[in-house]
């Protein structure tokens, strides 16, 4: 048996033997353990952090377990591309051992090897979270039992972003959506005369800042597929690539934090903590829009002799299939009135992003509605949407047993020091969790506030995980880089842009308005 066989049995076998054991469980117990329940209060002031984290796992033992489930996640989403390339392995080895056996293609084709198929599953970055949270229900249940894992997944773990995200990142992908934004994006592209260049200078620049209005998984869904078609095709270099997608993740990132209700980590926070428009823009908007700036004028300076050959060549590479498709007919235009009708349906989903039913709902007239302009339409690409969605959910399955080791981590800190925590862990758990987990933390200064949710936009462009819309980057664009897009290499393209947000979020001195007491206090980030 191959090593991937091994793994794929063992992965199942252990979930199989956990959910047998539900019978021994604890029964009625409240679940996850509140954090408020612990009474480590004292243990933190007198012997400190990992005095905490200690008495909370004797507490509970299943913490423990919880996260090194989600640990082994994150470490298969490393994995995914050298799993994705085996299955290819397979594949073309079946197909030569077919041909052999005198089969036609279309035979070869209907028969796909079992084997490869799972590991192209396995390799599937957007379903490997879905994946451990078998694992999960089975430690749950081999230490509570199944009522407690159905009751947590049922009332205790929120899908309403992931639910979101699919319904949003579809309306954003359609071609009237596509056709408007290249038109807009188009205007400022026609300064540098349509240069590849200039669409990524736009595209860039723009795009994370729609962000803050049409919320951050339509800017990232509307951004990566104009950069497929403006960049990506035409073949850059692996550095200039990573370093492309780097800075987009971080762009989108921080382009949503002009309003209160874009960005899913100030979302977290807004009512909580009353922030309010004004100030969102007076405190994050405006650094936002400077580190952006600063980070594509740098990235452009250093990449400005490949753009230049970019221009000049002629290579275009492999396309993304369903924008492929859209490509073949957009030099018709859409009707005024499908374009308007398109942009009804993205505002009601945005004004009723908290309320499933309803932007559910509207998402099923929408596809009545594009069905009966079909003429109009491209083509309505679902499952990248619904990936991504199954991602997210899987993501907030996992984070929402974090709180335990999160909360006290964050509550421990200064602010500067809070602001690299908030940016380190956001890039091993969705950083809304991080900033909600950041609310349930008592007596927290503005200046805390501010830099927790500073450190948490900051950082969501280092991985896959830091940020909701980053998977949906990732679907668009993963086709362009040879095996998936690898973590290590996005790490390092995203990193200077994730530098330079940090100066500008606290290395700018600023008063800091608490709005829930009025209070002002001086915000010195550099002591």
């Amino acid at each position: 048996m191959s090593c991937i066989q091994k793994y794929i049995v063992g992965l199942f076998v252990l979930t199989g033997f956990a959910v047998l054991a539900y019978a021994g469980g604890q029964g009625d117990v409240s679940f996850p353990t509140p954090l408020e329940t612990y009474g480590d209060d004292e243990i933190l002031e007198n012997k400190g952090l990992m005095a905490v984290l200690s008495h909370r796992i004797d507490q509970a033992p299943f913490n423990l377990l919880a996260s090194l489930t989600f640990l082994c996640a994150i470490l298969h989403t490393f994995f995914a591309g050298k799993i994705t390339a085996m299955a290819k392995k397979l594949e073309h080895a079946h197909v030569e051992k077919m041909r052999e056996k005198g089969k036609s293609d279309a035979e070869i084709k209907a028969s796909p090897p079992v084997s490869a198929e799972m590991l192209h599953f396995l390799g599937e970055v957007e379903a490997i979270f879905g994946i451990w949270v078998l694992v999960l229900a089975g430690v749950t249940v081999s230490f509570y039992d199944w009522a407690t894992f159905k009751d947590y997944i049922s009332h205790n773990v929120n899908y309403t972003e992931a639910m979101f995200v699919v319904v949003i990142m579809a309306l954003a992908s359609t071609r009237p959506i596509m056709q408007l934004a290249k038109q807009i994006l188009g205007f400022f592209a026609a300064i540098g005369k349509h240069s590849p260049g200039a669409w990524w200078l736009s595209i860039l620049t723009i795009a994370p800042l729609l962000g803050s209005f049409i919320t951050e998984p339509a800017a990232m869904t509307i951004g990566a597929m104009l950069l497929a078609e403006q960049f990506y095709r035409l073949k850059p270099s692996s550095k200039l690539a990573y370093a492309t997608i780097g800075i987009l993740f971080v762009n989108v990132s921080v382009g949503g934090t002009f309003t209160q209700f874009a960005a899913p980590p100030v979302l977290m926070v807004a009512a909580p903590w009353g922030w309010t428009l004004p100030f969102m823009a007076m405190n994050f908007g405006w650094k936002a829009l400077l580190g952006i700036i600063i980070s594509n004028i740098l990235y452009y300076m250093v990449f400005k002799g490949e753009f230049a050959k970019l221009a000049a060549s002629t290579n275009v590479g492999e396309y993304v299939e369903y924008v492929k498709i859209d490509i073949e007919t957009r030099e018709n235009p859409v009707p005024v009135w499908i374009t308007v009708v398109h942009i009804f349906f993205m505002a009601w989903t945005v004004f009723n992003a908290h309320y499933p039913p309803l932007f559910i709902g509207g998402f099923m007239f929408f596809l009545g509605f594009a069905i009966a302009t079909k003429a109009h339409q491209g083509y309505i690409n679902l499952k990248s949407p619904l990936l991504v969605g199954f991602f997210l959910a899987g993501l907030v399955t996992h984070g929402g047993l974090q709180g335990w080791w999160i909360a006290p981590v964050l509550g421990s800190l200064g602010d500067l020091p809070l602001m690299l925590a908030a940016i380190l862990l956001t890039a091993f758990n969705d950083n809304a969790a991080i900033t909600y987990l950041s609310t349930l933390v008592p007596n927290f200064s503005i200046t805390a506030k501010y830099a927790v949710v500073a450190g948490a936009v900051t950082g969501g462009g280092l991985t896959v995980i830091a940020n909701a819309p980053n998977p949906a980057g990732q679907s668009i664009l993963s086709r362009f880089f040879p095996g998936g897009v690898n973590p290590a290499k996005l790490a390092l393209g995203a990193i200077i842009p994730t530098i330079i947000m940090g100066f500008c979020y606290m290395a700018i001195p600023q008063d800091v308005q608490d709005p829930q007491n009025a209070k002002t206090i001086a915000y010195e980030d550099s002591k």
